[in-house]
């Protein structure tokens, strides 16, 4: 299992918290099993989840993301099961280790359209690069394009999606989510 994968930076990160799958699946709602393939990347993951996960773990989830190196920028796809419906995450602050907040280059592709709205501690900007990205924040649709922005309160249901056909880019930075 490749150390920057993933399912490998999970299970590191669990195993550096002493934390058992059973604890880990008590925290966040998910089975054993789907964590442990998750760990083997042997399962994909959507944000949603991917949130649940940092949140049970006190971190922010840019940590997934990180270069054990930290030579560059990691790039990153949270979905392999569609390069279609896959989303793209760069961490633009891997300089800086004890930090706030976390600024990510995201790229949707066109149609993804999958998620269900989340909540986290903390607050995300999003400033729209290219593209057009629809912003759903409890009730509330926003169509966001080029040059735009939104400023959330992540402790509200939220979630962004990309209708259009065409790639989206974004800059999000959310800031760091606090242990319980």
């Amino acid at each position: 299992m490749q150390l920057n994968s993933l399912g490998g930076k999970i299970k590191q990160i669990r195993m550096n918290k002493k934390m058992t799958l059973k604890t880990l699946a008590e925290k966040t709602g998910f089975s054993i099993s789907f964590l442990s393939q998750l760990e083997r990347g042997k399962s994909s993951t959507t944000l949603e989840s991917l949130k649940k996960i940092s949140v049970a773990f006190g971190v922010n989830p840019s940590v997934f993301f990180e270069d054990d190196k930290k030579e560059d920028p990691t790039s990153f796809q949270l979905d392999k099961r569609m390069d279609a419906h896959s989303i793209f995450y760069e961490d633009l602050g891997t300089m800086v280790t004890e930090r706030d907040f976390a600024p990510l280059l995201v790229t949707l592709q066109p149609g993804q359209t999958e998620g269900n709205l989340i909540t986290h501690n903390g607050q995300e900007f999003l400033y729209v690069i290219k593209g057009t990205v629809t912003v759903q924040l409890e009730d509330t649709l926003y169509e966001l394009g080029p040059t735009e922005s939104i400023m959330i309160d992540s402790t509200k249901p939220h979630y962004w999606y990309n209708y259009s056909e065409e790639e989206v880019k974004l800059l999000c930075v959310s800031s760091e989510v606090k242990g319980e």
